[in-house]
């Protein structure tokens, strides 16, 4: 099987050597490189494209949102995960949007951190779909659209699959969606597959926000 490839971007050597040392114990993972910066790490992403960067949010000369916004703009098919020492950061919405696969908390467990670069490197999202909501639907009122977006935005979907992008919204797993729809497991996939595949969106954390975006759903506020 062949070991998924990192690239580890944090302004701290520490940090960035902690993260080293967890993943390089995997068999599975390999970290391919390291950048200081957010300038650095659109340059290595080019070079080594790797499979998953992990991506600290705040950094000198280019943040993590920009050097994020960088790297999906070239069409990398390298998917960034933000790293953040708060777990309801108002710039993680921005790296969301700009086409990050989700976010981790620095301080959080090692095991947390081996299973998101799994995860991502799958083809999911790092986000749980609870956490997802908890973030936009605290933030998404900071950080929404310049230009307001018309519900028709959505016209190409089904109505089976505005259903499921709304569950998507509400939290719920796959296998939670099937249940509430009458439906298979594989048929909810197929569905959010078919939506990613519409809107030219990344993950299932894409589609959220552009559920938010669209006026499908409306941010509740700060809780």
């Amino acid at each position: 099987m062949q070991a998924i490839r990192v690239l580890l971007v944090d302004d701290q050597p520490m940090i960035r050597t902690g993260f080293r040392l967890i993943l390089e114990a995997e068999p599975d993972i390999m970290v391919v490189g390291e950048a200081p910066d957010g300038v650095s790490a659109v340059a290595s992403a080019q070079a080594l494209r790797p499979d998953i960067v992990l991506m600290d949010i705040r950094m000198p000369h280019m943040d993590g949102v920009e050097a994020t916004r960088l790297i999906v703009q070239t069409g990398s098919p390298s998917r960034v995960v933000i790293l953040t020492t708060f777990d309801l950061d108002a710039h993680v919405v921005d790296a969301l949007r700009a086409g990050a696969s989700g976010f981790l908390v620095k301080d959080g467990p090692a095991d947390s951190l081996v299973d998101a670069i799994r995860t991502v490197a799958a083809g999911d999202a790092v986000l749980s779909p609870r956490v997802t909501h908890r973030l936009l639907d605290r933030f998404a009122h900071l950080a929404a659209p310049t230009i307001p977006v018309v519900p028709s935005r959505l016209d190409a979907l089904t109505g089976r699959e505005l259903d499921v992008l709304r569950a998507l919204t509400r939290g719920l797993s796959n296998a939670e969606i099937a249940r509430e729809l009458g439906v298979g497991e594989t048929t909810v996939k197929t569905h959010i597959a078919h939506i990613l595949e519409k809107y030219q969106l990344r993950d299932r954390v894409q589609a959220v926000i552009l559920a938010y975006d669209s006026g499908l759903v409306m941010p509740r506020g700060p809780r």
